[in-house]
């Protein structure tokens, strides 16, 4: 009963300035094959179930190439009617600018609170106890991808974690294979570098480092391990040119790389190209050394506009983002998880279920957005980029990345 008053108090709220239809201009970063194929399912959702329409603001390249011109464009006074972000600490200052739209009252009518699982992902859109973006997915940096016909090829098993991955990468070489894909931009190899220090490390250790800012752990010995891995990567991922993220995930899928360490956003192109988890690729969280998640992901924040009529819209559309239908549709082409913890996702790919898995099983960390502030995240990504296009030694990069964590806060 509780819920039902909710969602018809929701309703009465979303709908009470509904009478007129607005362009609603949606900027995000979703531009790859799978990526489109997702994000025009809320599209759809929104075209197909208001009276308003969903301008398409897609910027070409990462998030690191969008946000700052969303920012610049918001603080500059020409703000979208929505936009998508990473829920954490990247519109901290637009918020306390008092530029983003409160969602609180909407949230608290549609009873957000008790379908966000886990409800760290709508804490992190909470600040000062009020609520400022929708979060739409989960999304964990947690996997390496690896190409069945590339192994086949070399005629080696498939490996199940780490240390087999490695030991296969000379057979993949001799094959004319290459080991790892690796795009040649700072945020991939810094997420790949997050992923060895989770699954390497060990969750301890890294929560250590990037919730508590421990800087001796990141000097430490758990640490050395893990750049000492990074080291062999690289090697692993040498003649790998290809500069975008999905660019490497087409190398794993057409067996040109063995494998990819890259979040489960490349479920898409895997998706789009027709193959299948389980037969085509396998997909192994935590390096097959640690079944766990970082649980980022993807939110869509509204900036503040003076027109009542794009207000009234942007709440149909933070309403519609989070609906159960969308989020099934929207997060079986994206190959992310949903954020509801009450939905059906019976159809979802082998991949997709060990991760529904593992988030059902608690074991679950914050992802390095939530914890590190853009700034921190900035100098270690453009650390991982000098590491990985040079010859940079564990040791001289371990020194410099405990540097950064002492100074991060």
């Amino acid at each position: 009963m509780k819920l039902t008053t909710k969602l018809l108090a929701a309703t009465a709220l979303v709908g009470a300035s509904t009478a007129h239809a607005a362009d609603l201009e949606v900027t995000h970063w979703w531009t790859s094959g799978g990526e489109a194929a997702a994000v025009s399912k809320f599209a759809e959702a929104l075209n197909s179930n208001t009276e308003h329409t969903w301008i398409d603001g897609a910027i070409a390249g990462s998030g690191g190439t969008a946000r700052p011109i969303i920012i610049s464009r918001i603080i500059g006074g020409d703000p979208m009617a929505a936009t998508q972000l990473n829920h954490g600490r990247q519109a901290e200052e637009l918020i306390e600018a008092g530029l983003m739209t409160d969602l609180t009252e909407l949230a608290e009518a549609e009873g957000w609170a008790d379908i966000v699982n886990p409800s760290g992902l709508l804490d992190s859109c909470t600040l000062d106890g009020r609520i400022y973006c929708v979060p739409v997915n989960i999304h964990s940096w947690q996997w390496i991808w690896l190409s069945h016909a590339a192994y086949e090829t070399a005629g080696v098993d498939v490996p199940t974690n780490w240390d087999e991955f490695a030991a296969a990468a000379p057979a993949l070489r001799e094959a004319g294979i290459q080991p790892l894909a690796m795009g040649q931009q700072g945020w991939q190899q810094s997420g790949a570098f997050g992923v060895m220090a989770i699954a390497l490390a060990g969750q301890d250790a890294w929560s250590a480092v990037n919730i508590d800012k421990n800087a001796d752990v990141a000097a430490g010995p758990e640490y050395a391990r893990v750049f000492q891995a990074a080291v062999n990567a690289r090697e692993f991922a040498a003649g790998s040119n290809v500069q975008d993220w999905n660019q490497a995930t087409n190398m794993v899928i057409t067996g040109t790389a063995g494998g990819q360490i890259m979040g489960d956003w490349a479920q898409g192109e895997f998706q789009v190209a027709g193959q299948v988890a389980g037969e085509d690729y396998t997909c192994l969280p935590g390096l097959g050394e640690a079944e766990i998640l970082d649980t980022g992901g993807d939110a869509f924040y509204f900036p503040v506009v003076d027109d009542p009529e794009v207000q009234a819209a942007q709440l149909e559309l933070a309403s519609l983002l989070i609906s159960p239908a969308v989020q099934v549709s929207f997060n079986l082409a994206k190959g992310s998880l949903p954020v509801r913890g009450d939905i059906d996702m019976s159809a979802a790919n082998d991949c997709m279920q060990k991760g529904l898995d593992i988030l059902a099983s608690g074991n679950i960390l914050p992802s390095g957005d939530m914890s590190l502030t853009p700034d921190t995240q900035t100098q270690v990504e453009e650390l991982m980029a000098e590491f990985w296009s040079s010859d940079m030694s564990a040791e001289d990069a371990q020194a410099r990345y405990a540097s950064i964590i002492a100074d991060a806060d």
